[in-house]
């Protein structure tokens, strides 16, 4: 049975009111501040209310989606011209600090900062619980946060670093990256300290993140950082851990049987209830457009993508979902829509039938898998001139995808550290594939100019490595926020 989210009833403190107003009234059934976190029951609801954020709309769906893949060379915006337009400013390097997609995420990700950092103040508050557990659920939160803002800090360079739920100025200007960044390792350094291995913890906890998660994420901190060492220890801590292996089939790890599977190091829950609460629309968005598959046909893969897959690799039928071909879950054919041109999908990533209508979509959101992980392993140590030591890491995956066919993707033989590194790259593009990566890895590796200019996008330099701060949260700041070089 996979750990569900809660909704924390908090939620229902907040309450805006104009000038000085209070509503003085009693709340009648309802948590506050002043009767939660009383009971360990408290705690852990604090907690799943983290993870609930995690599939939300303004964390891991449209805009997510967005800022991540159709922003690079792996996807177009898909749908049709005028759907979405505001992904199109994206793709196009159009867009302004007025558009949809970073006010998005923005506050999507400020409020699981603000959902952890609730937890992280008050957990120690409980007066009566098992200490054991109040230190892993500090251990979650604070991991939870770190994830957050490393998506935040990649997205938007100098962002605010908020540590408690409520400051006492709401007036808060972006800390320096690299403070954020000194934060983001220590509370994942918390976090390896205190949580359990994956094996250790019982069934019902499924997909709660685990040491494993936190020493992962390091080594990817690490590896944006430059701090190649630090980044290969702590991929060698989870790969030496035995917590994780590679699924052996590439294609069934995108399947409903494949989630949760060997190689899952860090994954969002769903489930599609009847009555809702539990899904996600992360699949709904980017499945097939219509009948059957009832998706909206966005993030489609990119010629250039296609382009990208040497000759026979597998991994580029199991990502790309073309008109005529079966759906993958055997249910119908994908039937193709005149009005759309060039119309495909992406195959890891689709709707299945399912209960509690639209928004409701199951299907799990892989964040953080075994193969990325190897990679930054054989990354991290070609760029400490141990290229014969990256070797194996790389050659690894590539094993997994070709299965039983020895005839194509060839172990990787050059430890020419130039070589290799062009080799390890394109490696995770192939196997990351839409999967929300692309993006980040073409601008810590300083590619994303080059790499745009030459599909002929408007990319400028110095300007659209990072996105604009939101426009709207700059005039709420009162000056004290200061916009992105350029926009």
């Amino acid at each position: 049975m996979k750990f569900i989210k809660l909704i924390l009833p908090l939620a229902l403190l907040f309450v805006t009111t104009s000038c000085s107003e209070v509503l003085d009234r009693t709340p009648q059934g309802e948590f506050t501040l002043d009767n939660y976190f009383k009971t360990e029951d408290h705690a852990v609801q604090s907690v799943n209310a983290i993870y609930n954020q995690l599939r939300e709309w303004q964390v891991h769906v449209f805009s997510f989606i967005g800022m991540t893949d159709i922003v690079s060379d792996d996807s177009e915006k898909g749908s049709f011209p005028s759907d979405g337009f505001f992904l199109q400013e994206v793709e196009d390097f159009e867009f302004t600090a007025s558009n949809t997609a970073p006010l998005s995420v923005w506050a999507g990700y400020y409020d699981g900062v603000f959902r952890a950092n609730l937890a992280i103040e008050r957990i120690p508050t409980v007066p009566e619980m098992d200490e054991d557990l109040r230190a892993r659920l500090l251990g979650e939160a604070r991991t939870l946060r770190a994830y957050f803002y490393f998506n935040l800090v990649r997205w938007f360079g100098d962002v605010p670093l908020i540590l408690e739920p409520f400051p006492e100025d709401f007036v808060i200007s972006r800390t320096d990256k690299e403070a954020v960044y000194a934060q983001i390792i220590a509370d994942l350094e918390a976090g390896t300290a205190v949580l359990p291995t994956k094996s250790a913890y019982p069934s019902a906890d499924l997909g709660r993140v685990t040491k494993g998660t936190a020493e992962a994420l390091l080594a990817k901190v690490q590896l944006t950082r430059g701090n190649y060492q630090s980044a290969f220890d702590n991929a060698l801590a989870v790969i030496n851990s035995n917590q994780y292996s590679l699924f052996p089939s590439y294609t069934r790890i995108f399947s409903r049987t494949g989630e949760n599977g060997p190689g899952s190091i860090f994954e969002v829950q769903t489930a599609a209830y009847e009555i809702g609460g539990g899904g996600s629309q992360y699949n709904e968005v980017q499945g097939v457009r219509g009948t059957p598959n009832l998706g909206w046909g966005f993030n489609n893969p990119s010629d250039d993508l296609i382009s990208a897959f040497e000759p026979g690799d597998p991994r580029r039928e199991a990502t790309i979902l073309y008109v005529g071909e079966v759906l993958p879950d055997g249910s119908d054919v994908v039937t193709g829509d005149d009005n759309i041109v060039g119309e495909r999908f992406n195959q890891k990533a689709f709707v299945v039938d399912h209960p509690g209508g639209n928004g409701n979509g199951p299907g799990n959101i892989r964040i953080y898998r075994y193969a990325d992980l190897l990679l930054i392993a054989a990354e991290a140590l070609n760029e400490l001139d141990r290229s014969g030591e990256a070797l194996p890491y790389l050659n690894q995956v590539r094993a997994r995808a070709r299965g039983n066919n020895n005839n194509i993707l060839q172990d990787v033989t050059t430890t020419n550290q130039s070589e290799l590194r062009t080799a390890i790259l394109r490696e995770r593009r192939a196997e990351l594939a839409l999967e929300q990566h692309r993006w980040f890895d073409l601008v810590r590796t300083g590619r994303a100019a080059a790499v745009m200019q030459a599909l002929g996008k408007n990319f400028v330099v110095e300007k659209h490595e990072l996105f604009p701060i939101p426009q709207g949260e700059i005039d709420l700041s009162e000056g004290a926020l200061e916009q992105n070089s350029g926009y």
